[in-house]
């Protein structure tokens, strides 16, 4: 067996992990916090019977996650990241848990830019039992009605395929007309248990997207601070995450590659902003009502929680004071009976005479009971949205049946639709003004996303007291309203379980290397087929539920047709990412990549698309570069497309182009061949560069 370690020189053991601020990736990877210990990655290969190449995670005891990259023989890598669960009360000394696979497509060499990312696992995701699918179809059932024991052999459903993302918006379409042209007219039980069904299995799927997303963003972030070889590059995790956060709208899978980057940080901004507001809004309302406002603070710095405390002496010694319940949504702690006789979970604190929380040991401090309040999620775009009330379980969960509710009755009952219904349609939107602006928790965004974050959480951190995190661990499985959830314990089980039935698959002859083998024969479909053609085919796909899959015979030049198909892709979408960039590309990025992909798409002329002609044309005007202009031009006049020549002739009298760059072009347009010993001598350096 021979070892292999990724940077392992560089860390030392000895040194706490303190992950540096990271604004691009503050919405996922603030959801870990207090993470101790360096982040160390030994991997171990091997070869099993069946020929498939493995790879086993080391991991040391400070380690918060581990990589096992698993090497599927018909050219692919399956990536595994495990994380420590130091939150599980299991008796068992094995905390790590199998938190998400990804599949990449490599087509069996080094080489990234034909590389495309396939599935996700997220391993907690799991088919539903029969009990908890005929659970999601009863109309206003709002809660768990138990765990799944075990799963089969089977491989576990992946959350999404990355690289068909489009296929899912179709099937949206085809079940909501199915659902409303056939299902609905069968009356009300019909409708409001089938509507029911597809809300609680699109809500369980969503809320194991954002443990995800969370793992992949934190475990790429430790990299970097590390500089540490990255399994992902960053154009990969934007994608990645980009993707996922999308499944959550209708024709999310539609959007281009090239704006995947801007999506994420758009969102990422918003949400940012939005904790931002919520932390203030929460920490002011907190001190003008004589309460404790404690953020649960991440590794990079960031918040996406907080608890509210009380000192159990206020609760008597404040009796006749006023209690403002705006934006806190809980019941006056004042002369409270239950937390006059409580007998939950306390903590003493120790505070100076000016109320600033000091050591024990500190001169002068003096010991507080303290006793929890509730705990909220900052991540709401409006409000902070309660998540546990230690006093009141269903204070929460009646907040957020709410919108459920009200949906359900007037949709599934009363077939009431904003776009059908004039006064339904003023009503609501004034309702939900008023309830906006008066910040009223009521009617709110679902809580499903920061409550998927905090359980996740809680299994990662081991820093809040272990009866803290009990507590609020089971006020959380409370307040699901999905039949289909399954607890955390049940979920870590599930995860073990569901990793070995995919590593059996993946070493299966008719296992993953099969499944791969047809996602590549359905991707040469757009290499033979025009657009009406595939138009039908994605018809016919989703009239059959999916099950009709048009894919072309095996052919031996699949693999390098692939190949070409997918670096054209790649040197494209750079192309296009460089053209929508600053004016000044000169500047911002290597002009040696910028010619080598366009060598790349000359040498293809035939076979590249209309995007890499506008790219081109774009680079040609902003460039000052007269390499880099004159690799535009061989690019432009080997591409077997009249666009091409018809932009050259349109850039030629553009008011953005310089005297220099017009009379080379013009040169160029009168006599082509003018221009060949320096195009031969750019070739030479393509290739060059392309063999290395």
């Amino acid at each position: 067996m021979t070892i292999y370690s990724l940077k392992v020189d560089d860390i030392n053991p000895n040194l706490p992990l303190k992950l540096r601020r990271k604004p691009s990736l503050r919405l996922l990877s603030a959801l870990l916090f207090l993470i101790a210990g360096p982040c160390q990655f030994v991997i171990a290969q091997h070869s099993n019977d069946t020929g498939m190449i493995s790879a086993t995670p080391v991991a040391g005891e400070a380690d918060l996650f581990r990589l096992e990259i698993t090497k599927v023989p018909a050219g692919a890598e399956l990536i595994t990241i495990h994380a420590r669960w130091d939150g599980l009360n299991s008796t068992t000394n094995d905390k790590w848990i199998p938190v998400v696979s990804v599949l990449r497509d490599t087509l069996g060499d080094r080489d990234p830019e034909n590389d495309r990312l396939r599935y996700v696992w997220p391993l907690t995701y799991t088919n539903p039992t029969f009990r908890q699918k005929l659970s999601g179809a009863i109309p206003f059932l709002y809660m768990r009605v138990g765990n799944k024991n075990g799963v089969s052999n089977r491989p576990p459903p992946p959350a999404l395929d990355l690289a068909a993302a489009d296929r899912e918006v179709w099937q949206k379409i085809f079940w909501t007309a199915l659902q409303n042209i056939l299902l609905d007219p069968y009356g009300i039980p019909v409708k409001a248990s089938t509507r029911s069904y597809q809300r609680n299995v699109a809500d369980y799927r969503k809320s194991q997207i954002v443990r995800a997303l969370a793992v992949l963003a934190l475990y790429q972030s430790m990299q970097q601070d590390k500089e540490q070889a990255l399994v992902f590059s960053d154009s990969e995790m934007a994608a990645i995450q980009a993707r996922l956060l999308l499944t959550d709208k209708t024709f999310g899978g539609l959007l281009d590659e090239l704006n995947l980057q801007r999506y994420y940080n758009k969102d990422l901004v918003s949400t940012r902003d939005a904790r931002g507001h919520n932390w203030d809004l929460l920490r002011q309302r907190a001190e003008a009502e004589s309460l404790y406002f404690e953020p649960l603070e991440m590794p990079d710095g960031s918040v996406t929680h907080a608890l509210l405390w009380v000192a159990k002496s206020d609760v008597t010694g404040k009796r006749d004071q006023r209690f403002e319940s705006r934006f806190l949504n809980i019941a006056k702690p004042w002369g409270d009976k239950r937390l006059l006789n409580w007998k939950g979970f306390e903590e003493i604190r120790y505070f100076d005479a000016d109320s600033r929380p000091v050591n024990s040991d500190t001169p002068g401090a003096q010991p507080v009971e303290m006793i929890p309040l509730a705990l909220y999620g900052l991540d709401n775009p409006k409000i902070p949205m309660l998540l546990v009330d230690f006093r009141d379980s269903l204070n929460p969960k009646k907040r957020e049946m709410s919108r459920r509710l009200l949906q359900d009755v007037t949709r599934n009952v009363l077939s009431l639709s904003k776009f059908g219904d004039v006064p339904y349609f003023l009503g609501r939107t004034v309702f939900d003004f008023v309830t906006s602006r008066r910040g009223i928790d009521f009617n709110q965004p679902s809580r499903l996303r920061t409550y998927s974050q905090l359980k996740l959480l809680l299994a990662l951190n081991d820093s809040l007291d272990p009866e803290l995190r009990t507590e609020i661990g089971k006020r959380l499985e409370k307040v699901s309203l999905n039949p289909m959830e399954n607890d955390l314990e049940t979920e870590a089980k599930l995860a073990r379980q569901q990793f070995a039935a995919l590593i059996s698959y993946a070493g299966q002859p008719d296992g993953l290397s099969a499944r791969l083998d047809k996602d590549r024969r359905t991707e040469m479909v757009k290499l033979e087929h025009g657009r009406t053609e595939q138009i039908f085919f994605r018809l016919a796909n989703v009239l059959t539920f999916g099950r009709y899959v048009h894919r072309e015979k095996t052919d031996p030049q699949m693999e390098s047709r692939l190949d070409v198909s997918r670096r054209l892709d790649y040197h494209t979408n750079f192309l296009r990412e460089v053209s929508r960039s600053s004016p000044q590309i000169d500047v911002k990025w290597n002009l040696e990549d910028v010619r080598r992909s366009l060598h790349y798409i000359s040498l293809h002329g035939s076979e590249a698309k209309s995007k890499a002609i506008s790219a081109t044309v774009k680079i040609f005007v902003r460039t000052r570069d007269d390499d880099t202009r004159r690799a535009c031009l061989e690019s432009l006049s080997k591409l077997n497309n009249p666009k091409a020549r018809q932009q050259l002739i349109r850039i030629s009298q553009s008011r953005e182009l310089d005297q220099a760059g017009r009379d080379l072009l013009i040169a160029y347009l009168e006599d082509p061949d003018q221009l060949d010993p320096l195009t031969t001598s750019f070739k030479s350096s393509g290739e060059r560069v392309e063999q290395r």
